[in-house]
């Protein structure tokens, strides 16, 4: 097992390009499931859990090739339609399986996913979806398994709370249907709009993109896929925090800032300077009578898209301990996500938590010192790889794992912005 080495207190500055969104990726190389022949996928990104998935599609019958950033998927022959808890057990985006493997076989047996330990992420709206469509849903021994008796028939589809996996599922089991699907209260985020844009080239008929009502008037048929995956938004937000965090200039290219709407304004509230074009971004220390430059407290909110996101909550948090002053942080999607907060106070930051909410007590830009600290998650393990960057001194993190399986070539990229950093085996 590896474990990150971080020498901090240097600003980080130069460009970084972003790589194509895991979050993307994985429903849209479970809807080349939907029917046979060669789907082309392009700007996949290589991480651990788009190689578990392509694996999974592998043991379903699915062909891979890779070559760089394109995948083939030739899905031509099914072989048998079960997702084993094997080949689930690290990554809950699995469970995207369900829906294509119902809409093109007939029946799915899916293991119930894992991945982060960051809370409940129940499949209750998966079920509850298809059930609506007129799917048999049993849970027993840990498996979903289900199967269509008579075919799928459009319904309205109504979720308590936006889902985005719940809606993702929904768009693939319903383009096949009968008839025609409602989704209301639907998620928005980006990588929807991805899947969409996919599923309509495939020949799908589906009105509502980027709004909370998608409705899917199903099709006789589909024909084989060639897409890209978005950018990555969050793997952009993290860069652009990062350097925010070490007072550095730096600028991430390939991306879509028009995907970052809430973050570049709370980035812009603590008194740095972000400029944007069509695809980068660029994040610098203003000019100042001040020295050195004091980052202003902000107070954030996870929401469902177009709010802030919660997978950028653990790396605004870092950048807070590192502020003037007091913030408030108010997790809302998630009820575990602030495992991060103990491995971060190791680091010197000063948070108290209380329920959902956390309170940061800024300490400056060198408030915190470099300390062993562990992963507990994705997106926890960039949290203290920001940390790491802005404390003064060697910070070790262990268990990065987790980071592999969301940042692409982290070490690479982290280094071409000048950043001392490397792995080291435990």
């Amino acid at each position: 097992m590896e474990k990150l080495i971080v020498e901090g207190g240097k600003p980080l500055a130069g460009t970084v390009r972003i790589s194509g969104a895991k979050n993307a990726a994985l429903p849209l190389m479970a809807a080349t499931l939907l029917t046979s022949g060669k789907h082309i996928l392009r700007n996949v990104p290589d991480l651990r859990d788009t190689r578990t998935f392509i694996k999974l599609l592998e043991d379903l019958g699915v062909q891979c090739e890779r070559k760089g950033d394109t995948v083939t998927f030739d899905s031509t022959h099914i072989r048998h339609s079960e997702a084993s808890y094997t080949l689930v057990k690290t990554m809950r985006a699995s469970v995207l399986v369900l829906g294509p493997l119902l809409a093109r076989t007939g029946k799915a047996k899916v293991s119930l996913p894992g991945g982060c330990a960051i809370g409940a992420r129940p499949i209750n709206f998966h079920i509850m979806g298809l059930e609506r469509l007129g799917v048999t849903c049993l849970l027993e021994g840990g498996y979903v398994d289900a199967e269509i008796n008579t075919p799928m028939q459009g319904n309205v589809i109504y979720f308590d709370i936006p889902s985005v996996t719940g809606t993702e599922n929904m768009l693939m089991a319903s383009v096949l249907a009968q008839g025609t699907t409602v989704l209301k209260n639907a998620a928005r985020e980006p990588e929807i709009g991805n899947l969409v844009d996919m599923l309509i080239g495939m020949g799908a008929n589906i009105e509502g993109r980027d709004s909370d009502k998608l409705t899917i008037h199903g099709v006789d048929k589909l024909v084989p896929a060639d897409c890209a995956i978005i950018p990555d938004r969050i793997e952009a937000g993290t860069y652009l925090i990062a350097i925010a965090a070490t007072r550095g200039h730096g600028t991430v290219t390939h991306c879509n800032p028009a995907h970052l709407p809430s973050l570049l304004e709370k980035l812009r509230q603590t008194g740095l300077v972000v400029t944007e074009d069509v695809s980068t971004i660029t994040v610098e220390t203003p000019d100042t009578i001040k020295s050195p430059f004091s980052l202003d407290s902000v107070d954030i909110k996870t929401m469902p898209y177009p709010g802030y996101p919660t997978d950028l909550q653990a790396q605004f948090m870092a950048l807070m301990a590192l502020s003037s002053d007091t913030s408030v942080i108010n997790e809302t999607i998630f009820e575990n996500r602030f495992m991060h907060v103990a491995e971060l106070q190791r680091l010197g930051a000063d948070i108290r938590t209380d329920g959902h909410t956390a309170v940061i007590n800024g300490k400056g830009l060198k408030g915190l010192s470099g300390a062993p600290v562990m992963a507990t998650d994705l997106r926890a393990s960039s949290s203290l790889v920001i940390a790491g960057l802005a404390a003064s001194g060697r910070t070790e993190i262990s268990r990065i794992y987790h980071l592999e399986r969301g940042y692409e070539n982290l070490v690479e990229k982290l280094t071409g912005l000048g950043a001392r950093v490397w792995k080291e085996r435990e």
